[in-house]
Order: structure tokens, then sequence, then C-alpha cells
């Protein structure tokens, strides 16, 4: 079986595997690449860019080297490499996890429990809860679904589609990294930049890709088209930007403004100031929104691949 076929078969495997099973509650690959990543940090950590970028190049390249140990182990096996490529797009991706708890806080709201909202709001994003009313955490929701639809799910099958397995596996290591010491705190302005530039630099055909997509399959394409021109460039995430204002277009609602990370206060600029404020049911149109946009991006990346095959041949 061609290496494009395992990468189309495999990664449709794996999101069907998440949508059926979401993540396991214990031993998720990705904690565990998160504890293995920690142990890196303990070894290396100086308030220095070079340590940074040496903890970034062991933990990321040492994903990238299983991957292709992996799949050179199975690559007689067109069966063996399908269940790999599955296996590993399993892994890495979080639809499901990221719907469900997104739909969780929004009924939560919905029923008027917003204590109940701001104590799950920490499962989905660093956002800090008690500095948000209802509707502030309902815009906090729908950015994250938005974010996290190109993060969790989109970039890893452009990766994918690319280098296959090791690309799944390395994508995903670098967007940890990323959310692990990529951040602009006073311990890791420093030791994360190498991580946190890796970050921008992989995630950016998937953020690209996550934008057009919910363009064209969002209620409202023409809004969304509007607001990535007008607003994406605004937003401080060069990736996040063009998702979330594309998203925000999509929906006809107005994303950004103030949030409050670890308290600290930032003053984002408006998304689609045309658009109306976040409310709770909006959480579900985003998270079906979520949803088109991940398995149209599967079957973008996977005839990218047969096509790109194709020409070559």
């Amino acid at each position: 079986m061609r290496a494009e076929r395992v990468f189309a078969y495999g990664a449709a495997g794996g999101l069907l595997g998440d949508l059926l099973l979401g993540d396991p509650r214990r031993g998720h690959p990705v904690a565990l690449f998160g504890r293995a990543a920690s142990g890196v940090e303990r070894a290396l950590y100086r308030d220095h860019r070079g340590r940074g970028a040496l903890h970034t190049a062991v933990c990321a390249g040492g994903a990238v080297a299983l991957g292709a140990l992996a799949a050179r182990a199975v690559r007689r096996s067109p069966a063996a490499s399908v269940a790999l490529t599955a296996a590993a797009t399993w892994s890495v991706v979080g639809g499901t996890s990221l719907a469900r708890e997104a739909r969780t806080i929004g009924r939560a709201l919905e029923a008027g429990d917003v204590e109940a909202a701001r104590a799950r709001l920490p499962h989905l994003c660093g956002r800090d809860p008690q500095a948000l009313d209802a509707d502030g955490i309902a815009r906090a929701v729908v950015e994250s679904v938005a974010e996290n639809t190109s993060d969790a799910v989109v970039g890893a099958l452009v990766w994918g589609a690319v280098a296959g397995v090791p690309g799944l596996l390395g994508f995903r290591a670098v967007n940890t990294l990323d959310a692990m010491v990529g951040h602009k705190s006073p311990r890791y302005r420093r030791f994360g930049w190498a991580s946190a530039c890796l970050d921008d630099v992989a995630g950016r055909p998937g953020a690209r890709l996550t934008a057009v997509l919910a363009a064209l399959s969002g209620p409202d394409p023409r809004g969304a088209v509007r607001a990535w021109r007008a607003d994406a460039a605004k937003h401080p995430s060069p990736n996040a930007g063009p998702v979330e204002a594309s998203f925000a277009g999509a929906l006809g609602v107005r994303l950004g403004g103030t949030l409050s990370y670890g308290g600290r206060v930032e003053h984002r600029p408006v998304l689609n100031g045309q658009g109306r404020a976040v409310a709770p049911h909006d959480i579900g149109r985003a998270v079906r929104l979520s949803r088109r946009v991940s398995w149209l991006a599967l079957g973008v990346c996977a005839g990218a691949r047969l096509l790109g095959k194709g020409r070559r041949a």
C-alpha cells in the first residue's frame, strides 16, 4: 500500500477513534510526553535562550525520532502502518475532548449556573474564571474552540500529510512545549523563546487552513473572510488571529477584548466588531463548526497527499 493511502486510511481511523473514544482518562500519550519534557526541563533549565533551544530540540526531536523509528519498524506491513498512523492520529488530536468540555460549560451557562461554568473553565483554557461573567466565559470558550481546532486537530493533520507519523508526533510535541514553556512569564521569557517561535512556524499552515475551512463551511462565509482580512493581524498571535477572526465572522459574534491570565490583564483588539456579543448558545454553534472544519481538513490533507503523489509519478 502506498504511503499516501496509509496516511488517508490511518488518519481517518484516528479521527474516528477520537470521535468514538475521546481521550483516555489515564496514561494519555501527550500527558506522558509532558512529564518527560518536565524532566528534561529540570535537567537543562537556565534562564537562557540557548538552554531553552536545547530543551526544545531534545523534546521535539525525540518525538520525531520516536515516530520515525516506529514507522520504519512497520513499513513492510501495510496493515501495521495504517494501524500505527491511526494510533498516532488518535493520540495527538483532541477534538472530542475539546467539544465535550465546551458543551459542558455551555450547558451550565444555559442553566444559569455560572459558578459551575467557572469551575469547569480551567479544563479548557488558562483564563482566570473568577474575572469573567457569563458572557465572558462564553466568549472564552468560543475562542478556545476556535484556536484548539487548529492546534489540536488541523495542524496535526497537515504535518501528518507532510511527514507521516513523525510529523504527527512532532507537531503535537511542539504545540505541547509551547503550552508548557512558551508563555512570557518571568521564568520562561527566555527559556521558552525557542518553543514559542517553533510553534508559530509549525502552526502557521494549519492555522491558515483552519481559517479557510471555517470561512467555507460556516454560516456566514463573507463575514468570515471580512473579519479575517480586517482583524486577524491585530491579534498578538500570528496563528490564533486568523483562526479566531474567521470563526468570529462565520458565527457573527465578537471575540477578543479584555481578558486575564494568571492575574495578568490583557487588552486584545476586538475581532469582528460588526458582530454581536457571544451568548451561551454560540458555544454549540462553535463546536459544530469545529467538527466540520476537522473533517474537511482530513479530506484536504489526504487529497493533497494523493494529488502530490500523482504529480510526482
